[in-house]
């Protein structure tokens, strides 16, 4: 295993011909000018947007996939711990913690499409590969939330294990697989009948979860240990365990189903700043990538050349290249960055912040909803 870091010199290199910015120091914030003009693509950049959920002011952030710019802010959801993209990539989901709803809305132009009440403190949203359903974990209830899309009405609520966290679907959409942070447990949903089928013992404070590409593993990441846990969907057992970094939270497998990515979040006191990269042929650890201050989420872009982590202590996105394993871009974004999605519809929304305009019963049908957002924009990004 090799470690491969930022240099620790100078806060930014700058590649003047391809316009390419490493910046290091992810601290320092006083030169945002400065680092907004530096933004610029860099090799194998794919067109799509990366959605951001900045729970720390009530927004998402809008960045243009092919430049590594922020093109839109939306306000107006409180306190959004995580953003899904559909699988189409035409629509956004996100949840706000505070007031118990989950929203979606337009990718491209942000109208809202709906609001709808889920149980309390809900965490983490994801969307089935059809598109037709949407499910939210309910952190403070133990229980997740079915959504019909299309109604944006719930439909049913399943118990599971404590402090239901993240989740994902399996590829074929067969099965749902909840982590339960407050316990030791993933929750394994079947999809037709809404039913919990059994719990998996993993380990401590499992955080959120990661199916390989064909659907026959499911990672982990196991918060309480400091490592990640491989199960297998066939036989719903353990197979292994590996160590990681301090406080590991989100874990995304690649689509070429090359690399296990995990962030290493570490505590406000204390931060993670990396990624671990593991082989899934052999389930070790083989590089560690120094990524920003308390690495959170991670999405990967449908090429699987890059990964985008969002920094929940510095404020800001990495943008790892997975080839050359290292950070090539880092994106200023909003206060206490969560949630990572990502889109493959360019956002064609207004430049600058956009407000929604979410009704205050959240349980508003679409026909009730004109065009989702305030008229006008402000300036910003």
């Amino acid at each position: 295993m090799r470690v491969v870091a930022l240099s620790a010199g100078a806060l930014a290199v700058l590649a003047t011909a391809g316009g390419l910015a490493v910046l290091n120091g992810y601290d320092d914030r006083a030169d945002e000018d400065s680092r907004a003009a530096t933004l610029a693509g860099h090799r194998g950049m794919v067109e799509g947007t990366v959605w951001i959920a900045n729970e720390g002011d009530d927004s998402l952030t809008a960045i243009d996939a092919a430049t590594n710019r922020v093109v839109t802010t939306v306000a107006g959801v409180e306190g959004p711990h995580n953003v899904q993209a559909s699988p189409d990539g035409a629509s956004v989901w996100t949840v706000s913690g505070h007031d118990g709803y989950a929203a979606m809305l337009s990718a491209g132009s942000l109208d809202l499409h709906g609001v709808v009440p889920t149980g309390s403190a809900p965490a983490h949203v994801v969307v089935s590969p059809d598109g037709a359903t949407a499910y939210t974990t309910n952190g403070a209830d133990d229980t997740v939330s079915v959504i019909d899309a299309s109604t944006m009405k719930a439909t049913d609520t399943i118990k599971v294990g404590q402090g239901p966290h993240g989740l994902r679907p399996s590829p074929d959409g067969r099965w749902l697989v909840v982590a339960n942070v407050a316990d030791t447990t993933l929750s394994v949903i079947d999809t037709r009948t809404n039913q919990l089928v059994t719990d998996i013992v993993v380990g401590k404070a499992p955080a959120q979860v990661a199916f390989s590409p064909d659907g026959r593993f499911v990672y982990a990441s196991l918060n309480g240990d400091d490592a990640v846990a491989k199960v297998d969907m066939a036989t719903r057992q353990l197979v292994g365990t590996v160590a990681v970094g301090d406080g590991p939270i989100q874990t995304y497998v690649t689509g070429d189903n090359l690399y296990l990515l995990v962030a290493n979040q570490g505590t406000e006191g204390s931060p993670g700043t990396t990624v671990s990269v593991i082989d899934t042929k052999t389930f070790t650890v083989t590089e560690i990538v120094e990524t920003g201050q308390g690495a959170h989420g991670i999405v990967v872009d449908p090429s699987s050349r890059h990964a985008y982590v969002t920094n929940i202590y510095g404020d800001d996105v990495a943008v790892l290249d997975l080839q050359e394993l290292e950070v090539v871009a880092r994106i200023p974004v909003g206060d206490k960055p969560n949630g990572v999605s990502f889109s493959s519809l360019p956002n064609d929304a207004e430049g600058g912040n956009v407000t929604l305009d979410l009704p205050m019963d959240p349980e508003v049908s679409a026909d009730e909803i004109e065009d989702g957002h305030e008229d006008g924009h402000e300036d910003g990004h």
